[in-house]
């Protein structure tokens, strides 16, 4: 264990103001998310430098597809969750008592250096919620840093603004889930509340890049209505922000049936009359290619891992394609 940050005293309890659920923790008892716990009149992180999860993914794979394409990243992820999602793909850890593995940050950044030879850029916290892994994540980010390699978050977006900040200036890129554009979904599928969500998002594309993902339920968040505002309000951010619209398939406690294709090509369409950059996700089409906004062409092509980008341009037209970082794909078109 680690003292928490973020945390005040309350009478005899503890109010921990990491996320907006700012819970009110007595003596012996955990956070909602689990990992943060009253002892003593302290609270402490219970998951500190415990690793439920460790493996070397193409980035593609947070989905990231405007961050160095192509290339590899070191993947962590432990246990707890703020959000209580009924569709959770990864409800074993989020929410079960999985195996732990003992990783210090020390060790983590040394071990992301190690696998640099084989196209790794940095580690991804992720499988998890890994906000609330704060500390560990702060902590080892600053060392990855330091190292020259990249940090990324795959979050929820669950968190209070103050926490966000001071970690901001050790992310490289997040991919933030936005569960739906509709507050009634967050209330009752996921515990949570829109508002902040969107909060983080805007705070975050100040800062580094970002992407965003939905999966995309019927008849709970699959609404033209719902996909048109999603994408306004990004683009109100930037035009240029990726979203990913992926396909459900039964979890944990939601039976409903998988999303048909048909919905996530019409949510697509509904998205790009606002958007750059939309994909299609979980379906093994070309809905994961980068095309051309402009032109139509097919600047990347994950299929066949195929780049056709010329100094991140448009071979066709010559438009900017909007990619941080070098194109690692193996092959050039």
């Amino acid at each position: 264990m680690r003292e928490a940050l973020y945390y005040a005293p309350h009478d005899k309890d503890i109010i921990c103001s990491l996320c907006p659920r700012c819970c009110n923790i007595s003596e012996g008892q955990a956070g909602f998310c689990r990992v943060r716990a009253n002892r003593g009149g302290k609270l402490y992180s219970l998951n500190y430098a415990e690793t439920t999860a460790q493996a070397l993914d193409p980035i593609e794979k947070k989905p990231l597809y405007h961050f160095y394409p192509g290339s590899q990243i070191l993947s962590l992820g432990t246990w707890g969750c703020n959000f209580s999602c009924r569709f959770c793909q990864n409800w074993s850890i989020a929410h079960g008592k999985p195996s732990v593995v003992r990783l210090t940050p020390p060790a983590a950044a040394a071990l992301a250096g190690r696998l640099a030879d084989s196209g790794n850029i940095g580690i991804a916290y992720t499988y998890s919620e890994p906000s609330v892994w704060y500390e560990y994540i702060s902590d080892t980010a600053a060392l990855v840093r330091t190292a020259g390699l990249k940090n990324v978050l795959v979050s929820n977006g669950f968190i209070n603004r103050q926490p966000l900040q001071q970690l901001l200036p050790y992310i490289d890129a997040m991919n933030i889930d936005v569960k739906a554009f509709n507050d009634d979904f967050y209330q009752q599928i996921c515990g949570g509340r829109l508002k902040s969500v969107k909060q983080t998002v805007e705070q975050a594309a100040k800062q580094c890049h970002v992407e965003i993902t939905t999966l995309i339920i019927p008849g709970l968040n699959d609404s033209e209505a719902d996909i048109a505002a999603l994408a306004e309000w990004l683009a109100g951010i930037s035009a240029d922000i990726p979203l990913h619209l992926t396909r459900y398939f039964p979890n944990y406690q939601l039976a409903v049936p998988p999303t048909p294709v048909s919905t996530l090509e019409r949510s697509f369409l509904v998205a790009r009359q606002s958007l750059n950059y939309v994909y299609i996700g979980n379906t093994g089409g070309e809905g994961v290619n980068t095309n051309c906004p402009q032109c139509g062409y097919t600047v990347i092509d994950r299929l066949k891992v195929i780049s056709s980008l010329n100094n991140k341009s448009c071979p066709r037209c010559g438009c900017n394609i909007a990619i941080v970082g070098e194109v690692n794909l193996l092959q050039q078109n």
